[in-house]
């Protein structure tokens, strides 16, 4: 017997504009529970605009997201994220000047009875901030206040988590952090969109891959099958 799983996400015919210029074209994919999709393709191939359209941070002309039989296609952000998804951009999301012990607690605002379970849960997964929870995040290295963000993501329990280039302008070392927290999200039972500038590491993490070009799909499948001449086609590398 052949057992199937229901994609987790669904996205349809995806359509983005900006003003007259059209920066997604009729993009489909789907994302199945606890797996990783690679994003890929050159600057200006519609990426960063992907993880904005699917977070609600800019609104589609047409298409549709749903999220496990639930309609997000137009919905403000804060709903999106209520829903289970979880958008981090570019950049480190935490508060330089508070404690990593803060930062967390700020994470969990609305629920204060669930806050302690939730802070274990980060230190549980991310170990390494246990150590550096009365430390100012500000001080931490670039890897580790992804990390940190990361941490205070999976506080809230997210079922897709967006990762929009979070490796970009870190140091190879700690790229390697950014990569082994995204594989602790991933054992918790969190899917993954990485968006990522270091394609071989983002399919060597990914099950399957999405290669955009000018702002439509231009190649999906597994990650296994998108080798050096699929990249050096769309990507130029």
């Amino acid at each position: 017997m052949t057992v199937t799983t229901s994609p987790l996400l669904t996205v349809q015919d995806l359509t983005v504009r900006y003003g007259t210029a059209q920066a997604l074209s009729d993009v489909t994919f789907s994302v199945a529970p606890n797996t990783a999709l690679a994003v890929l393709g050159a600057n200006g191939a519609g990426k960063s605009t992907l993880a904005r359209a699917l977070s609600g941070l800019v609104p589609p002309v047409s298409g549709s997201v749903v999220l496990d039989g639930d309609d997000l296609t137009g919905r403000p952000p804060e709903s999106i994220r209520r829903a289970g998804v979880l958008h981090l951009p570019e950049g480190r999301g935490v508060f330089p000047s508070l404690t990593v012990m803060e930062n967390l607690r700020m994470a969990t605002t609305g629920d204060r009875r669930g806050r302690p379970a939730a802070v274990d849960r980060a230190f549980t997964v991310f170990p390494a901030l246990r150590d550096r929870q009365r430390q100012q995040a500000g001080t931490l290295s670039g890897g580790e206040q992804q990390m940190l963000s990361l941490a205070r993501a999976l506080m809230i329990d997210p079922r897709l988590v967006i990762a929009d280039e979070l490796s970009l302008g870190l140091a190879p070392k700690m790229v390697d952090v950014v990569f082994e927290s995204l594989r602790r999200a991933r054992a918790a039972g969190v899917a993954v969109i990485m968006i990522e500038q270091f394609a071989t590491r983002a399919l060597n993490f990914a099950d399957d891959c999405l290669i955009l070009q000018r702002g439509r799909a231009a190649w999906s499948g597994p990650a296994t099958e998108a080798g050096p001449e699929l990249l050096h086609r769309y990507l130029g590398s």
